[in-house]
């Protein structure tokens, strides 16, 4: 790929298509050597294009066989067919189109379109794989009815799935066989699926809330098959909580998940067949860990909850993937903050969300979460599309109440229901079903980057009254210098010099009108500058902001360390005593940052220590919680707050700060770890999720101290953990020591695991992540690792994408030597797969915010890439944007 080649899609330009699609059957002849697609679809001329009388077929990598219109075999002359579309012209209103042609989807290896797995076929057509398979118009926008007919070999291939009910199945000559499944729901392509093998499944059944029977079924190979119990219980927890949290009840006789090993994503909402990466449905205590089992949960309500967002209502384009994805993650949000620890759960998701997503907002990759242009839709799979979507619709829910939200997403389903949308009609329902004026959130779809709100108090003792002052501004972003003001819900409350919260009247406000509120009040900020004043307060408050992460917005105001421990002590709110623990942790290390470079000897005061010891002996609060506060912000999060960041500096100064709070911490972390301890039976629950947490940072802290007690005692905890996340906290801490425990654990769990792929990626990753030296000459040996597969997306991001994305110092090296081998790998890869190469060249675009040495060294790699010939356009467009952003 040259620069100027790739053709630019820009949301201005979206036309409604020529012609809609009333019914299409499919018929696929599945073979060792080749398959062959015969297409037959009804078309009809959209209303809108009345004079249309040409159609363009998508379709790739495809050897066409036979065109045939209304029964007449067509020949060449009267169609033309290139690399990406098949065109015919002078077509009446309506017409049958029959298309056979011929695929390989066992050279397939970008895991697009028909590929084959671990001896199965399967499908992935979202975004745009649907044409790698057939001709037709693959786009969200035309929705219609699926038949298709599989046929194969009945010995290699006895279980034939495609989406919707099996309506015909039957044996044929030649030791083949056939199913026909009919979708009565009209969807458009990138939801058709296909799965043929030699599978086992688990089954159960969920009674909706009308009283219908439907059957749940789990597919894998056999082995595989003791591993699939929680997933099945995690999509019954899910299609309950649907239907209590918002009346969504599921509509087709049977719903079916089936586990692949080799896949691009996490998973995929096929109507009716979810095709899950293997990760996101084994699970035993002895193989995943907990967060495994959260996610696990999460993700297969995330997949189902797309029935209605997604599926029953879908994008009009892919300029509108956030209002599918970011509602339906949010709606996953919800379910597992419902199931598990609310606090819990939304800390998790912020800092995930101001890790990556606010790092994406200050990267030339930065873009709204409804694009305007794109060359490439598989890169817009972002976390500012998902997270940064799922915060936009939070914000609805709390604007409107959680009753509110509900009334929205019920007159959008009763308007929407079969049909492709746009975020408008989303806003416009939440708009309408509650007589709001809501149009001030259209800057959160067109305008990118983080608003940022500058907040200053004001307290006036003669009249006991307390002025709060705001200012938002947002960066400028390469879409936009000039950022129109957002509406955002800000949340807080007043605490007092006791530790208490005062109760909040808004000048102006009657006793009356402010009943009900008591201590807490979101603030609305709709302008550029607006202040808020309260009244009766009887002595200087500190405020306590952004409660709850009310808004995905960054806030500033002039808190002293004095004041954060305060917050860590006293506030109410669990996110913001986490919050203030994480502030604090930041200013200081910011602060030893300045005083390294400038030669000054760093320290952590006594006071400091003894803040973060009170929370962790603190009894009274959740051990989750007091886990979280202790964990503090990541080598990447700090880096984000430096211009032109030293990762050298960065790791130093913060594992000092770590150690320091370790060795002043020893006896608490020692009396809580004893505590914790007790290797109890495992169970996946908040109390023992948070039990298991706390005691792993203690010792995770306490491995930061080079006593050989303390490796002993990692090993020992290593060799006796009855569950996976125990043996794994272990290894890890032991996997960042240079101790001769370290390789004795390696070796134990290689030798324990070896033929378990799933595990052997959580090995794969602890020492991809390993801050010692030598790490990169590691990761380059594992590549010939009996279990790594240079093929394989979760060994790819395991190994490679764990240390180019989560090892800043050893991928940082200041002679430029992790740059070097991850442009090498991602050269190679973009041969095979684009989409996984395009994630992986991600690290190399922030240049701009290392260090000068580094940043030439980044740039440099960036620049042969982007000169490499024939790289896709996946690839050239992250690179293209690194380098001009």
């Amino acid at each position: 790929m040259k620069q100027g080649q790739a053709q630019v899609i820009r949301l201005e330009e979206y036309q409604v298509p020529f012609y809609l699609a009333e019914s299409l059957s499919l018929n696929i002849d599945l073979a060792d050597d080749s398959t062959v697609v015969t297409s037959t679809a009804k078309y009809t001329r959209h209303p809108k294009q009345p004079t249309a009388t040409t159609l363009a077929l998508h379709g790739e990598l495809q050897e066409l066989l036979s065109v045939k219109l209304d029964g007449k075999l067509l020949s060449e002359g009267e169609y033309t067919v290139d690399d990406e579309f098949l065109s015919l012209s002078n077509l009446p209103e309506s017409f049958k189109l029959e298309v056979s042609s011929r695929i390989y989807p066992e050279k397939n290896t970008s895991l697009e379109g028909l590929y084959q797995s671990g001896g199965k076929y399967c499908t992935q057509c979202e975004a745009e794989g649907f044409r790698k398979i057939t001709y037709f118009l693959d786009r969200p926008d035309v929705m219609t009815i699926f038949t298709t007919r599989i046929t194969a070999d009945k010995a290699s291939y006895p279980v034939l799935l495609s989406n919707g009910n099996c309506v015909e199945k039957g044996d044929l000559e030649n030791g083949r066989h056939f199913a026909v499944w009919h979708d009565p729901f009209i969807k458009p392509a990138y939801l058709f699926a296909l799965v043929a093998g030699n599978l086992e499944h688990v089954s159960d059944e969920f009674t909706t809330m009308s009283g219908r029977k439907v059957a749940l079924e789990i597919y894998t190979e056999a082995h595989n098959i003791p591993f699939c119990g929680y997933a099945m219980e995690s999509l019954i927890r899910a299609m309950k909580w649907d239907e209590e949290r918002f009346g969504l009840e599921y509509d087709l006789d049977i719903y079916m998940i089936v586990a692949v090993d080799d896949f691009n994503m996490g998973a995929m909402e096929n109507k009716g067949l979810n095709v899950f990466n293997s990760k996101l449905v084994f699970a035993s205590p002895e193989t995943a860990t907990d967060i495994d089992y959260i996610n696990i949960e999460a993700v297969i309500g995330h997949e189902y909850f797309h029935n209605w967002t997604g599926n029953r209502v879908t994008c009009r384009d892919w300029f509108q993937l956030s209002l599918k994805e970011g509602l339906t993650v949010f709606r996953d949000q919800e379910f597992t903050a419902d199931l598990h620890s609310r606090p819990v759960k939304r800390i998790e998701d912020v800092r995930m969300l101001r890790t990556h997503q606010f790092a994406e907002d200050a990267s030339p990759m930065a873009h709204p979460i409804r694009p305007s242009s794109f060359i490439e839709i598989n890169n817009f799979y972002t976390v500012t599309v998902y997270e940064k979507g799922a915060e936009v619709v939070r914000l609805y829910n709390s604007l409107l109440g959680q009753d509110g939200f509900r009334k929205g997403m019920d007159l959008y389903f009763e308007r929407h229901d079969g049909q492709a949308v746009t975020t408008e009609d989303f806003l416009a329902a939440m708009s309408d079903a509650n007589g709001a004026d809501l149009s001030q959130m259209e800057m959160w779809y067109n305008q990118a980057g983080t608003p940022e709100v500058a907040v200053t108090m004001d307290y006036d003792a003669a009249n006991k009254t307390c002025t709060l002052n705001f200012a938002q501004s947002c960066p400028d972003t390469p879409e936009s210098n000039d950022k129109a003001p957002f509406l955002i819900p800000f949340k807080l409350a007043l605490i007092n010099l006791a530790g208490e919260e005062i109760a909040l009247q808004i000048e102006g406000e009657t006793a009356d009108q402010a009943d009900g509120h008591d201590t807490e009040r979101v603030i609305n900020i709709t302008d550029a500058t607006q202040s808020v004043t309260f009244v009766n307060v009887a002595e200087k408050p500190l405020p306590s902001l952004l409660r709850d992460f009310s808004a995905p917005v960054k806030y500033s105001y002039d808190y002293s360390t004095e004041d954060y421990i305060f917050l860590m002590q006293h506030d109410s709110d669990d996110f913001n005593r986490w919050e203030a623990s994480q502030r604090l942790a930041q200013q200081l290390i910011l602060q030893m940052l300045d005083e390294r470079e400038c030669g000054v000897a760093i320290g952590v005061s006594p006071e400091v220590v003894d803040a973060y010891q009170q929370v962790l002996d603190n009894a009274d609060l959740d051990p989750a919680l007091r886990a979280e506060a202790l964990s503090l912000p990541g080598e990447s999060d700090i880096a984000g707050l430096v211009a032109k960041a030293d990762p050298e500096a960065i790791h130093e100064v913060r594992k000092f700060f770590m150690t320091t709070l370790a060795n002043g911490m020893r006896l608490s972390l020692d009396a809580q770890y004893d505590a914790l301890n007790t290797n109890e039976d495992y169970t996946v629950d908040a109390a023992s999720i948070g039990r298991r947490s706390l005691k792993n940072t203690c010792l995770a802290y306490l491995s930061l101290i080079d006593d050989e007690m303390i490796h002993q005692q990692c090993l020992a905890q290593f060799e006796n953990a009855n569950n996976m996340t125990d043996r794994l906290a272990a290894l890890s801490a032991l996997a960042d020591t240079d101790c001769p425990e370290r390789e004795q654990a390696l070796k134990a769990f290689e030798v324990q695991f070896n033929d378990n792929p799933l595990v052997m990626d959580k090995w794969f990753a602890i020492q991809a992540a390993s801050t010692l030296p030598g790490t990169l000459e590691q990761v380059k040996a594992l590549q010939t690792h009996p279990a790594y597969d240079a093929n394989n997306p979760n060994k790819i991001r395991s190994l490679i994408g764990r240390f180019a994305m989560a090892n800043l110092v050893n991928f940082h090296a200041a002679d430029g030597s992790g740059y070097e081998f991850l442009t090498d790998f991602v050269i190679d890869l973009d041969t095979r797969n684009p989409q996984v190469a395009s994630r992986m060249i991600r690290p190399l675009i922030k240049w701009r915010q290392i260090e000068t040495q580094r940043s030439a060294l980044m740039k440099a790699c960036l620049e042969r890439v982007h000169k490499t010939d024939g790289i896709s356009n996946d690839v050239f467009e992250i690179v293209d944007k690194g380098l001009a952003g």
